[in-house]
């Protein structure tokens, strides 16, 4: 069953505007192990697509994805959805056409549709905007070790609810242990068990976190597996490259170095 998120929260909780300065909680951001970490990691294909129906789902009814061509869901690297799906997919919204004046049934040329409510953020880059790890002392070690941390923090906020909550100036708090001052405007927005996948992969609380802030990673980074690609193969022609200059170096020099041991 889809789980309904009340208007009144003021941001999805990947926000700042929700946090409450009374009762603060140091936050904390669980190091969750990722496929696409590390220099040779990759995307899950599968992990993408739990992720892709759990966006739909659920998460579609307030936030858009207004950066991320619709297309790009049958991309090498992304969901690889085959080109037919793509096109049943995008029928499912509607956006609107100026030519016509109207709306219409989306394409796989147009892009995901904006938010529904307009206090709910935008997600298409909501993994690079939020940094799950800092320090110590604002000198980044954390993220040398661990990464910048945005899908970690994702993942960490959905499970970090711990049921309390308490209302002020008429609006609903939820603790959080993830969110930046403890407490947040959002409803909880999974449950557990609130899709059902084709694959029989777990729904469990956790696992449905990480699928979703694994394909939030994938909007931000579309293009993360050709970057780490371009990367090695830079690294590999660098190494070379110093090779040959140290041995041509050596040969070049090889002749002064004879003729100044003679003297």
């Amino acid at each position: 069953m889809i789980k309904t998120i009340t208007a009144a929260f003021v941001a999805l909780g990947l926000g700042t505007a929700g946090a409450m300065a009374a009762g603060a909680t140091d936050a904390h951001v669980e190091d969750f192990d990722f496929s696409f970490e590390g220099p040779f990691g990759s995307y899950d294909v599968n992990q993408l697509q739990r992720g892709l129906q759990i966006y739909t789902e659920i998460c579609s009814a307030c936030h858009g994805l207004k950066f991320v061509p619709i297309r790009t869901l049958g991309d090498d690297g992304g969901p690889s959805l085959p080109e037919e799906q793509v096109i049943e997919y995008a029928k499912q919204y509607e956006v609107f056409d100026p030519e016509i004046d109207d709306f219409r049934e989306a394409k796989p040329t147009d892009h995901f549709p904006a938010s529904n409510l307009e206090n709910a953020p935008d997600l298409s880059l909501m993994a690079k905007a939020r940094a799950g790890f800092h320090g110590p002392y604002g000198l980044g070690i954390n993220q040398f070790f661990k990464g910048i941390g945005g899908p970690e923090y994702i993942a960490s906020l959905l499970t970090g609810y711990t049921g309390e909550e308490k209302e002020q100036a008429g609006v609903v708090f939820y603790e959080n242990t993830a969110f930046p001052g403890g407490w947040i405007a959002m409803a909880p927005p999974l449950y557990g068990d609130d899709v059902e996948f084709a694959d029989g992969h777990s729904t469990d609380l956790e696992h449905l976190s990480e699928d979703v802030a694994a394909f939030l990673m994938w909007t931000a980074e579309p293009k993360m597996m050709a970057r780490k690609q371009a990367g090695f193969a830079g690294v590999l022609f660098l190494t070379v490259l110093a090779v040959l200059l140290y041995l041509t170096n050596k040969r070049i020099w090889a002749p002064v170095k004879r003729r100044m041991k003679e003297e």
